[in-house]
């Protein structure tokens, strides 16, 4: 008989461990996933005293733990590291392939076997976890977004696979070790890694999930792949311009068209901005672009249009936080009216009373889960 299997356990609050709202959402994201323990957070963070000291500090967080011999929590710690180290710097790959490294050293004994889908003349990462129980109850496809790397996401994996589905977590173009080891830049047409995994694995039949951005993509994949039977859209953009009342958007648009104004006024205000600076050189990064007004371009590409949501006919379950700062539930709510062909709609609202408000469910990550859990086992009985 097999033996019941011991998942990573994930703590519960959203803590303030930096006075910093955006450093403060990393480290709390760290945290929810279960390998960055709360007192070293606080020692670190202490001594964080803007984002340009945050890699620094958490690298020699991380080398400190190394010599511990502590692996798992080790690539929390350099996953911060490599988060804040500047995109196009000498070490950004470096601190990427140790990071990479480190995690198949600390959770080599998991079961998950990594590979190397081909794809656009190279590869994408992809971990198959085979499911934890006797028998299989399907294959789940699991992606994240604009700044992730898949392998942080090992806690959801597990509880997927220990749930009854053989998972496959995958970096798609721009992300992780995709852009920095094989250079693949971003595509906002999700459906050709997703067909290009599929066809690796011989998956003929698919759940697709996609985290933070890449409850765009997983949207916009499954309304042109048929093998996708089901979607989770964790939570969804739809539209980055329905952020704004309606008679906003008109006047944004043309505003953002303006684009000798708009390179300008970005140069300035990244300037300013650390946040600004971090979020625009990540976008730059991913379509390798140089211009300011490119990281607009590739925002405004996650739009209704080329979404198309009409095409999807699947299942669709869609979470979101009440006071998700990213991507707030206003999205949702147009997500789910334009789901007009869809077989069934279910729609998730995490509140504060249950900790679970922030983007993603950082600070309430394991009842997160358990709702896409019963998701999947509702829909498929």
């Amino acid at each position: 008989m097999q033996q019941p299997y011991s998942l990573t356990e994930l703590p519960v609050g959203f803590r303030q461990f930096h006075r910093n709202s955006f450093l403060n959402y990393q480290l709390n994201r760290a945290h929810a996933l279960g390998w960055a323990r709360a007192d070293e957070l606080d020692e670190a963070a202490r001594r964080v005293r803007s984002l340009d000291d945050a890699a620094t500090v958490f690298d020699e967080l991380a080398t400190r733990v190394e010599a511990q011999r502590r692996l798992r929590n080790v690539t929390s710690y350099l996953r911060i590291a490599e988060f804040f180290t500047p995109q196009r710097s000498e070490g950004k790959v470096a601190i990427y392939a140790r990071y990479r490294d480190l995690f198949d050293r600390g959770f080599g004994d998991s079961g998950a076997v990594r590979h190397e889908v081909p794809y656009s003349g190279s590869s994408l990462p992809a971990y198959l976890l085979r499911s934890r129980g006797e028998v299989s109850l399907g294959t789940v496809l699991f992606h994240g977004g604009f700044d992730s790397l898949i392998e942080e996401f090992y806690a959801i994996w597990e509880r997927l696979a220990a749930t009854g589905f053989d998972v496959i977590a995958f970096d798609g173009p721009g992300q992780g070790g995709a852009r920095a080891l094989s250079g693949i830049t971003f595509d906002h047409d999700w459906e050709k890694p997703v067909a290009a995994v599929l066809d690796h694995f011989a998956v003929s039949n698919a759940i697709l999930i996609g985290l933070s951005m890449g409850g765009y993509w997983c949207l916009r994949a499954a309304g042109r792949e048929p093998r996708i039977d089901r979607v989770v859209s964790w939570p969804p953009v739809y539209d980055w311009l329905y952020r704004l009342p309606l008679p906003v958007r008109g006047p944004a648009r043309w505003m953002l068209g303006r684009r000798k104004f708009m390179n300008w006024n970005i140069r300035v205000r990244t300037r300013l901005s650390p946040v600004l600076r971090h979020v625009v050189n990540q976008a730059l990064y991913l379509a390798d672009e140089v211009e300011p007004i490119a990281a607009a371009d590739w925002f405004l590409g996650m739009n209704a249009e080329h979404l198309g949501s009409s095409r999807v006919t699947q299942d669709v379950l869609l979470l979101c936080g009440e006071n998700d700062a990213f991507q707030p539930p206003v999205l949702t709510k147009h997500q789910a009216n334009a789901l007009t062909t869809a077989r069934s709609v279910q729609v998730r609202t995490f509140t504060k009373a249950e900790r679970a408000d922030s983007h993603c469910q950082m600070g309430n990550l394991d009842l997160a889960c358990n709702v896409v859990k019963k998701w999947l086992h509702d829909e498929r009985s």
